[in-house]
């Protein structure tokens, strides 16, 4: 089965076409870091015009790509949310349009269940149920048991910001260039993180659900002052100052979700760990997993398919046609939130 793939939550306009949910043909990413990057975050508008200007192209290109055509197609699959709804309606309208012009079925995905099926779809042989899912990404941070694909229990969750969001927010304090986290990464390396407490915050009567948000204020205090309270704050750090700083809080967040990662696994009976999010692309954090995980094993997604990307979604999408064994009607809807 030919899958074509359409992704568009945020800020990325994304086509694929995958065989029998495994193989990739083709993986066509257009990033909108250029358009974004002088407002230090995606701006919702700015981000659904450019959806508009490039998703044809986008589509087209992937194709090409996999050397098919649309008569080829078997299934479309599109990320229905979680997402800006703007951007989320630009690319559902697309996959239903070309469904009725080509009377070929689509089904709807869920595009943080897509990041955790980008790693199963990276690994060479199938995985052993049931396996821990954390997702990492900039705008979801959660611990997922996962039974099957498309078998999930929530297990926690942020009641906040999202890791990668407070990354992003951490390099706007200190006049960083979007996307924060590649920048904090880069900087830590130099840094001493013990010069700064930094602590993430504890969730009341759930010990694997995070809050970053108090973790994000400390660091604001921390290189600024106890008295300021904006980002923008005229208080001159040296690089010295940032890497420090930016040492401090990458430690601070990854202990916290390695410490809960590691704890739920070993609650839930799960030898193996799934990531997901392109938080994963940290180097920092994938080795410190390395050292403290033990036996456990841990998989993570190839660097392609970390970020926002629509092979995984139309990797899961060919899951989650043989489960209903039909597609979906043009009623579905775009949903800014889906609950596990």
């Amino acid at each position: 089965m030919l899958v074509l793939g359409i992704e568009s939550t945020c800020d990325e306009t994304a086509s694929a076409v995958v065989r029998d949910g495994r193989d990739i043909l083709s993986n066509v990413i257009t990033s909108q870091i250029d358009l974004h990057a002088e407002y230090g975050g995606v701006v919702p508008e700015l981000s659904c015009r450019r959806h508009v200007d490039v998703i044809i192209p986008v589509i087209e290109k992937s194709l090409h790509e996999a050397k098919v055509t649309l008569q080829d197609i078997d299934l479309i699959a599109v990320a229905h949310g979680p997402g800006l709804i703007g951007a989320l309606l630009i690319g559902l309208t697309a996959a239903k349009t070309l469904s009725l012009a080509l009377d070929k079925p689509f089904v709807g995905v869920n595009h943080i269940e897509a990041h955790l099926y980008a790693a199963l779809m990276s690994q060479p042989q199938p995985v052993t149920f049931p396996c821990m899912g954390v997702i990492l990404s900039g705008g979801h941070t959660a611990l997922v048991r996962m039974d099957d694909v498309g078998c999930y229990t929530l297990v926690g969750e942020t009641i906040d910001d999202a890791i990668g969001e407070a990354f992003d927010k951490v390099a706007k304090m200190m006049d960083l260039p979007y996307p924060g986290g590649p920048q904090i990464e880069k900087l830590a390396v130099n840094g001493n993180r013990h010069r700064y407490n930094f602590k993430p915050g504890k969730v009341k009567n759930n010990p694997f659900s995070f809050s970053f948000s108090g973790l994000k204020t400390a660091v604001l205090y921390g290189i600024k002052g106890q008295n300021c309270n904006t980002f923008n704050e005229n208080k001159p750090l040296s690089e010295q100052d940032k890497a420090d700083a930016a040492a401090a809080f990458q430690h601070a967040a990854f202990k916290d979700i390695i410490n809960k990662s590691l704890l739920a696994a070993k609650e839930h009976s799960c030898n193996t760990l799934i990531f997901g999010g392109g938080v994963t692309n940290n180097m920092t954090l994938r080795q410190l997993f390395n050292e403290q995980a033990g036996e456990l094993n841990l998989l993570w997604p190839s660097l392609g398919l970390s970020l926002d990307n629509a092979a995984m979604i139309a990797g899961l999408g060919y899951h989650v046609f043989k489960k209903k064994g039909k597609g979906d009607t043009f009623e579905l809807p775009a949903a800014t939130r889906i609950a596990f």
